[in-house]
């Protein structure tokens, strides 16, 4: 049973792996498309998981994992200071 279940998540990350790489090759593409226009990385990179995902039945669970891998990198950063209301705006 063990075996099965370490195989499936291994499975899993393969796949996710192979959708996070079809989506960075879509961007660059998206970029190419515009002429190497700098300034819109983020909109490039949201039109191609769009397009990408769209099409994918693994939607769902890569959506899940960047989800997993979002809060764990937020957990590893240390908190931002607490603002005092009294830092000068110069």
């Amino acid at each position: 049973m063990v075996n099965n279940e370490a195989r499936r998540k291994k499975q899993q990350e393969m796949m996710a792996e192979l959708l996070e790489r079809k989506i960075r090759l879509h961007a660059q593409q998206l970029y190419e498309q515009r002429g190497k226009a700098e300034g819109m990385a983020l909109q490039d990179w949201v039109q191609a998981e769009s397009n990408v995902l769209g099409k994918s039945i693994m939607a769902p669970f890569y959506r899940k994992l960047r989800l997993q891998a979002n809060q764990a990198a937020e957990d590893v950063l240390p908190p931002e200071p607490e603002s005092t209301g009294c830092e000068s705006s110069q």
